[in-house]
């Protein structure tokens, strides 16, 4: 493992708000490629099962944490006052820009086509940006160059993308290479959430205040999110004691 600070449970994490903004912002002003990824039980899971993804998710441009209980574990055994950055808060904070030429990709027409509608009325400009879907496949059959070509075309300064973790995050590493400039999000269900077209939504109001988002979600999508927690929580043990042994090994090198 890294011994940097931003590295918590073998991923790469940051925390600070702040910092996330300026690094995406700078590397859009810059017309860098990169990607960011919402860390969460579930890909956190596969990461430390999968050396291959571990090198993914650790590759980004940056990662936020996406889980307010995740922040809170690793708050307490760094002792810092650590609070997640929600993917679906990030997603709609640049929707407000109004600043960026945006391109979303994946998820169901009839999702594109809600969340297009919704989103021109935030930013009038949205309605002539791109919304494309992508085929049903697996994340190494996908037509990398031909997807960036079109991308390329439209030349935009962010790429949101919703094929669901883990696949997402294999999928934006492999296209990252294609690519002329833009920063990938990798965000899963955030375009359901605003398309009101279907049934995944955000949790209510007083869920979102008290931090039970993931409750909501369990019970909107059992079968898809209650096995995800369940190989988490089965996870969590080891990777808090590695946690801990990690920090003190580190603590007693920086005595030395």
């Amino acid at each position: 493992m890294n011994n940097s600070e931003n590295y918590y449970f073998n991923v790469k994490i940051e925390f600070d708000k702040e910092i996330v903004d300026n690094i995406i912002q700078n590397a859009i002003s810059k017309g860098k490629v990169g990607y960011v990824c919402s860390i969460e039980s579930n890909n956190l899971t596969e990461a430390n099962r999968n050396n291959e993804f571990l090198i993914v998710i650790n590759e980004a441009l940056v990662n936020i944490c996406d889980g307010s209980n995740l922040a809170r574990i690793l708050g307490f055994l760094h002792k810092k006052p650590f609070s997640s950055y929600i993917g679906a808060d990030l997603f709609l904070k640049y929707i407000r820009m109004c600043k960026y030429k945006q391109y979303f990709l994946g998820n169901t027409q009839n999702v594109l086509d809600g969340l297009k509608s919704n989103l021109s009325k935030i930013d009038p400009n949205i309605k002539n940006m791109n919304f494309d879907t992508l085929p049903f496949c697996k994340a190494e059959d996908f037509d990398y160059k031909l997807i960036a070509d079109k991308i390329n075309t439209a030349n935009p300064d962010i790429i949101w993308i919703s094929l669901g973790a883990p696949k997402q995050e294999t999928f934006m590493h492999k296209l990252q290479p294609f690519l002329n400039r833009g920063v990938m999000f990798g965000f899963g269900a955030i375009f359901n959430f605003y398309a009101g077209t279907d049934n995944v939504r955000r949790a209510p109001k007083w869920m979102l205040a008290n931090k039970l988002e993931w409750l909501y979600r369990a019970y909107e999508e059992p079968k898809k999110n209650v096995p995800r927690y369940y190989r988490f929580l089965k996870k969590l043990p080891y990777l808090m004691k590695e946690e801990k042994d990690k920090l003190k090994k580190y603590k007693r090198i920086s005595k030395e």
